[in-house]
């Protein structure tokens, strides 16, 4: 299958290697990976921050770009959602019929890395080896709004050598929620404080989700605490071999 990747604005500048982790397993499982130099910002913080009809552009530019490719991916459930669930918002506020179809028709062609293996190609063994104890956060937008359920676990679960061990109270919210963490710190931090203490219960080596937000978030909490534990993103795992 010919797949672009929508590598998203957090990654790109702050986590490429999640992003040719992701190309490696893409291309390890036989896809053809095209990466669309002409992508942008998905808008998802303007429109998270009232800055609804800034990102309209932004919603144009995303279907003009990605709209000829047979599927999108993304390592990041967060951008993904944003995409599927709230550019036909922005569409109706632009009062664009034209565009709410095109981004409805491009909506069912965007996935989150992990629901694109298990969901849409029948993939959990992407012939991975990982020798460490992990822990997963499922995300507040992987769960909730993409609703990927088990797709990230049944891929760790067939990782060979890894000792997956399960986070207590996963379903909670870690406290990041992008500029959540900005305007309600306190908040954020009591939230991010739980989520630490039920990673540290797991006694795992490494913390891993589908975004790095989040990652980022739970990572700087784990580095304060000088607790030894380390957050990596699903598809570096995934990408991780016993020759590499």
């Amino acid at each position: 299958m010919r797949v672009a990747l929508f590598i998203t604005c957090f990654n790109d500048t702050l986590f490429p290697e999640t992003g040719r982790a992701t190309v490696e397993v893409l291309e390890r499982l036989g896809h053809e990976v095209v990466f669309p130099e002409e992508q942008t910002c998905c808008g998802q913080m303007h429109f998270n921050t009232g800055y609804q009809r800034e990102a309209i552009p932004l919603v144009r530019r995303f279907v003009e770009v990605f709209g000829p490719y047979d599927a999108v991916v993304a390592p990041s459930g967060s951008c993904v959602g944003m995409v599927r669930e709230l550019y036909p918002l922005a569409a109706n506020l632009a009062n664009d019929n034209e565009l709410l179809y095109e981004v409805e028709e491009l909506g069912e062609k965007v996935f989150e890395l992990s629901e694109f293996l298990v969901k849409k190609t029948g993939v959990t063994d992407v012939g991975a080896y990982y020798p460490h104890r992990v822990t997963y956060h499922p995300t507040c937008h992987s769960l909730r709004m993409l609703k990927v359920g088990e797709a990230p676990l049944k891929l760790l679960r067939r990782v060979r050598g890894i000792d997956l061990v399960e986070l207590p109270e996963a379903k909670e919210c870690c406290g990041f929620g992008g500029t959540f963490a900005v305007k309600n710190a306190d908040t954020s931090v009591a939230m991010l404080g739980d989520k630490l203490r039920h990673v540290l219960d797991t006694e795992a080596e490494i913390c891993t989700a589908g975004d790095n937000s989040c990652l980022m978030h739970i990572g700087g909490g784990l580095k304060r605490q000088r607790a030894g534990v380390r957050t990596v993103h699903l598809a570096e795992i995934l990408a991780s071999t016993e020759e590499r």
